[in-house]
């Protein structure tokens, strides 16, 4: 019989500590298997694709690790549900730390349920440890120094697990796009692993006509010295231009025209450049909707131009020639358009710019909308940069890109907020603080948050340390002072960030408050509820 049909769906329920053993369980599973990968020395996870029959996934990344796991207990499978999305909130607002978010979650959760005991007021304890979030974070950032364009390649090198070839391409890119530039990963159509940089303004709409092309070898038009018409409002009619087209003729000067076109206006000017009388080219606006009204302001600005917009009423046969912006040169192809910009265009309308898409940025919460303030940032200001990842199998392209994405977004936070000694070093001296306090402390909440913090705060170090096989009793003796720590890979003691070991702090510090909510949470639960099952779990989960 089917207990549903009665209207009702049943359930299994646990409580206390029988409940908190199996989410902890769950998070011995998943943390075994994603912190394995962490450091230098990490290792690699084979994962089989869901299909079963469809080829594996060889991968040091974290974040794709965390998302293939799901396990066949309830309970167990909802702590591995809160630690992914720990991991995943951390990659989304950071980029990477998606491992060190899971390491740090599992050794608070285990920290936390061996030192609090059942007298011991357990609502009180984690508010402290939630409290002292932000305590840790002072001191991390008082570790954090600017990152510089030595440095720039370093964290290029480590989040991409010590390649530094990868490092190069990635520092290079960032160094010819800028701190403000936006570098994508794509993947490549060949083996080879190389960028491409564009220094200017990429709009994603094509000529509207091949006979617009100049360059046969290419196929592209090329209009050095050119200027631009930005317009929303379809030219319907060639006299509504005239009097733009006018002066581009008589002077043999070269017009791109940014605006939608009817038929006959498109056929009469391909006709003419064809017959040479007319340097032009037409490209639809880029976009829908909103997007579109931004981009072709951020266009404007750009090129020094009056907006045209039929939203906003302006009538075309009203625009002249001093309305029209003014690039260095122009590259239209079939698929996308880059303008070069002036440089003798003024920055300080496209600063002001800048600075209110950064504040947009700050209020906006959904990622997509993020990445596209941050594109439009990075064309405004001159620089993107594209990374295409090459491989010799599919499985190796798979995962040398993920290992250049995560090493792409670490530079990136490392840009935004700065750098740390890596390697779990800074964690681990806070640590040794909380160590401290723990000693002194006499209200017991805060005595025993002190002391959860000052055993999980060692945690990435302590991993770090066991993927390369390394006494860590013996290395942390060696760790004497603030900024110092060892750096595994070349097996020497030093000043961390000028042996090139480096952390962002904008990864550590959103990896920290994500394992922080996840565990105080799981902590904090006295009840669980899941859906009954028919099968007998404690068998198959092991």
């Amino acid at each position: 019989m089917n207990p549903q049909a009665g209207g009702y769906t049943p359930k299994d329920l646990r409580f206390g500590e029988s409940g908190r053993t199996s989410l902890i369980n769950g998070i011995t599973k998943i943390a075994n298997a994603v912190k394995s990968t962490l450091g230098p020395r990490g290792h690699t996870v084979l994962i089989e694709s869901p299909s079963h029959t469809r080829g594996m996934t060889i991968t040091k990344d974290g974040v794709t690790v965390a998302k293939s796991v799901n396990l066949i207990h309830p309970v167990e499978n909802l702590a591995v549900t809160m630690m992914k999305e720990a991991a995943s909130n951390t990659a989304t607002t950071a980029g990477d730390g998606t491992t060190t978010a899971i390491v740090l979650t599992e050794a608070l959760v285990k920290a936390g349920n061996d030192i609090i005991k059942e007298n011991h007021n357990r609502t009180e304890i984690l508010r402290s440890v939630n409290y002292e979030v932000k305590n840790v974070i002072k001191s991390l950032k008082s570790y954090s120094k600017p990152i510089s364009k030595r440095r720039l390649k370093d964290v290029a090198i480590i989040s991409a697990n010590g390649d530094k070839e990868i490092g190069s391409i990635i520092s290079n890119t960032y160094n010819e796009v800028g701190k403000n530039g936006i570098v994508t990963v794509e993947r490549s159509q060949t083996s080879d692993t190389y960028n491409e940089i564009t220094n200017g303004i990429k709009v994603e709409k094509g000529m509207n006509s091949p006979l617009f092309i100049n360059d046969q070898k290419k196929d592209e038009c090329v209009l050095e010295d050119c200027y631009i018409l930005v317009c929303d409002a379809s030219v319907d009619n060639i006299l509504n231009i005239e009097n733009i087209l006018k002066p581009i003729i008589q002077e043999n000067k070269k017009l791109l025209m940014i605006c939608p076109t009817s038929e006959n206006v498109l056929n009469t000017l391909a006709a003419n450049v064809v017959k040479r009388k007319l340097n032009v080219c037409n490209i639809n606006p880029p976009q829908f909707g909103y997007k579109q009204t931004e981009l072709m302001q951020d266009i404007a600005v750009s090129v020094n131009a009056k907006y045209f917009s039929e939203k906003t009423g302006d009538d075309l046969s009203l625009i002249t020639f001093g309305d029209l912006g003014h690039a260095a040169k122009v590259i239209v192809s079939r698929d996308s358009t880059v303008i070069i910009k002036d440089p003798e265009v003024t920055d300080a309308v496209v600063e002001e710019r800048v600075e209110q898409l950064w504040e947009s940025h700050k209020l906006t919460t959904k990622k997509a909308d993020k990445d596209f303030i941050l594109s439009r940032i990075a064309s405004l200001t001159g620089g993107i940069g594209v990374i295409y990842v090459g491989g010799q199998t599919d499985i190796e392209q798979k995962e040398l890109y993920d290992r250049v994405d995560d090493a792409v977004c670490a530079v990136r936070s490392a840009f935004a907020e700065g750098i740390l000694p890596g390697g779990g070093t800074a964690l681990y001296h806070i640590a040794k603080v909380y160590d401290t306090l723990s000693d002194k402390e006499e209200k017991i909440s805060k005595k025993i948050a002190y002391a959860i913090l000052g055993k999980a705060l060692k945690a990435p170090l302590q991993q770090i340390l066991t993927n390369a096989g390394l006494n860590d009793e013996e290395i942390y003796e060696g760790i004497l002072e603030p900024k110092h720590g060892y750096d595994v890979k070349n097996e020497m003691y030093g000043d961390l960030v000028e042996l090139g070991v480096i952390d962002p702090l904008k990864v550590t510090k959103h990896a920290l408050k994500n394992s922080v909510s996840v565990a105080t949470t799981i902590l904090s639960t006295n009840a669980i509820i899941t859906m009954a099952r028919t099968y007998e779990a404690n068998e198959t989960s092991k």
